[in-house]
């Protein structure tokens, strides 16, 4: 009994710091979108998400640690380029096999990941090309993590594994894709029940526990649903965004 409630607190601490890892987007891009009035046709979400809650939950902790990094002259974008080198040094012992040791590799790769926001925060430089880098990084890490995955199950010659992993790498991409087409299109597309926060949490402990297969059929099965939900929020939005326009016509004529 000792040593399982002794792993349960383990995979609840992993849990709690990857979540954070995965605001990094938010926290970088939110400031310059605003400023330049990029998302000004969006609503506003009516209620904070958990990435939100998580953001105010680690801000003290991230702070501080992100000073540090700014007197040391290190910049946000360098340290976003270090959290994606650390990712693909995790992929690659993850395709040789080592879950476990993988798995660590990529919590400390987000971790650091998580600072390239606080740090552009507190150093009051947020921009687009830096909310750009940080968004294009974030899609190849986790496309680079599939990818050793990917070559791992071919290595083992698991064919559905190789499958599901195709689909949990789809349906990752998916979810940010919409998300990002629907605010281009100044509609919200912040629900669905696994974002990136979600996503990693799923990961890291299964690889950390060698669960290779569990962690890719979660992602695969609940991301294409995630996505599926942006599709059906943001065609609500668009129908009622129809509605409106035509009542308005109506009422001019």
């Amino acid at each position: 009994m000792l040593r399982r409630s002794r792993r349960t607190d383990f995979i609840i601490s992993l849990s709690f710091h990857v979540m954070y890892a995965s605001t990094t987007f938010g926290r970088k891009t939110r400031p310059h979108s605003t400023q330049r009035g990029e998302y000004k046709t969006q609503p506003m979400n009516p209620k904070p998400t958990f990435t939100d809650r998580l953001r105010l939950i680690f801000k003290g902790i991230l702070d501080p640690i992100g000073i540090f990094l700014n007197r040391t002259g290190l910049t946000p974008n360098a340290i976003t380029l270090l959290g994606l080198v650390g990712t693909t040094i995790g992929a690659y012992i993850i395709s040789q096999g080592k879950m476990t040791t993988g798995g660590i590799v990529l919590l400390l790769s987000v971790l650091v990941d998580a600072l390239d926001g606080t740090m552009a925060r507190l150093r009051g430089e947020s921009s687009d090309f830096g909310g750009f880098v940080d968004s294009v990084s974030d899609r190849y890490a986790e496309l680079i993590t599939f990818g050793g995955l990917l070559y791992f199950f071919l290595s083992q010659e698991n064919y559905p594994g190789v499958m599901v992993t195709f689909a949990a790498a789809s349906g990752s991409v998916l979810v940010s894709y919409v998300k990002a087409r629907a605010e281009g299109l100044g509609f919200i597309a912040k629900v669905g029940i696994l974002t990136r926060v979600e996503r990693y949490i799923v990961l890291i402990p299964s690889l950390i526990f060698n669960q290779p297969f569990l962690a890719v059929t979660l992602i695969a099965v609940l991301g294409n649903f995630t996505a599926l939900q942006r599709i059906i929020h943001v065609r609500e939005q668009g129908h009622e965004r129809m509605r409106k326009a035509k009542d308005n016509k109506e009422y001019l004529h």
